[in-house]
């Protein structure tokens, strides 16, 4: 594993060594001598521009280290020439790092990147809509957050965590219109999706106090 690591981090520089390496080969050897290491070169220089770091900055998301993802993140120079898919999930990591530094319009621009890249599957693509949507929300923007929650929840979201905190947040939308049955539709919803997460749990408890004393 180390050393598949060590390869992804380092294969853009190796490839250019090789094909340094080749060239020098081909004109002083012969090219066909040349050949293997000028394949290996193309390899580890198009698998660099198409892929990145990115299976590595999953890896140090998972584990916490976001110092760490975001430095492995700066090291893609060109974000345009990554793989699709890829390129949407790097977009979208970049829209989590800024939401975790508190930059609202990054976080805006860099998932709408994201979103305008496609989706690997449909349940990513309902998670791009729910980070919009929670953009939205931060940003007292609550128009724009209530369609993109309720289109994130349309689309599908990957687990019941996820599926409850965006329906918690529509109930809170509701809320605020005063559309009591609504919040209360919303609220039992994600009540019914039995999340786990403290957090969660701790939101429905505390929304429980108002939904049990609404009208409607």
């Amino acid at each position: 594993m180390k050393a598949f690591n060590f390869f992804i981090l380092y294969r853009f520089p190796i490839g250019i060594v090789l094909l340094v390496a080749g060239i020098a080969l081909g004109l002083s050897v012969g090219w066909w001598e040349a050949t293997v290491v000028l394949l290996i070169a193309v390899i580890c220089i198009v698998t660099h521009l198409l892929f990145g770091p990115m299976r590595m900055v999953q890896e140090a998301v998972e584990a916490g280290d976001i110092e760490r993802a975001t430095a492995l993140m700066n090291k893609v120079k060109f974000p345009k020439l990554l793989y699709k898919p890829i390129r949407s999930v790097y977009y979208f990591m970049q829209s989590n790092m800024a939401m975790y530094s508190n930059d609202l319009d990054k976080a805006e621009a860099t998932i709408r990147q994201s979103i305008q890249s496609g989706s690997p599957m449909k349940e990513y693509e309902g998670m791009q809509y729910f980070q919009l949507g929670t953009i939205a929300y931060q940003k007292n923007d609550l128009k724009t957050a209530d369609q993109n929650l309720k289109k994130a929840v349309r689309m599908g979201l990957p687990d019941k965590e996820n599926t409850a905190a965006a329906l918690l947040t529509l109930a809170s939308i509701a809320m605020s219109r005063r559309d009591f049955k609504s919040a209360k539709e919303y609220f039992r919803r994600a009540k019914a999706q039995k999340p786990t997460t403290a957090q969660i749990v701790s939101q429905i408890k505390e929304m429980d106090k108002y939904i049990s004393r609404m009208p409607g």
